[in-house]
């Protein structure tokens, strides 16, 4: 890279903040955190979080962060997400492709469902019954 004028570095800043926004969890009601340990990167989760990213913008959904960790543990499920949301237990989901992430979008996420045949770290029955009745702690 070049040298840059002030003005080319001020973009070039503005840039890189509208890309990293997503991360940011300030004001953010829900979270999705997807395994980028190298398992997952091997697995494919970083097109899995560019999934989540677009599904998001796509539905206009600017509330909820998109994050990154490393391994979760469960190397045998790659590429794995945990999505935690409000009124509904943290889950981790496991196996996640483009298309489950983009299902984890709108079920979860909008429609309050959680997506079967992804979990991989389910939460207790009692805790999936309160959330979908509603019930609060």
């Amino acid at each position: 890279m070049g040298r840059m004028t002030l003005d080319e570095l001020r973009k070039w800043r503005e840039t890189k903040k509208r890309e990293m926004d997503p991360r940011s969890t300030a004001g953010r009601k829900a979270q999705v955190i997807v395994g980028m340990g190298t398992c997952g990167i091997a697995a494919g989760a970083r097109e899995v979080r560019e999934a989540f990213v677009a599904e998001l913008a796509a539905n206009r959904m600017e509330n909820v962060a998109v994050r990154q960790t490393g391994c979760m543990g469960l190397c045998f499920s790659e590429p794995t997400v945990e999505v935690i949301a409000p009124d509904m237990p943290p889950v981790v989901y496991g196996r996640v492709d483009a298309a489950v992430a983009r299902r984890i979008v709108r079920e979860h996420l909008l429609g309050g469902r959680l997506v079967d045949g992804h979990i991989y770290d389910k939460p207790a029955a009692d805790l999936v019954v309160a959330a979908r009745d509603g019930a609060k702690e």
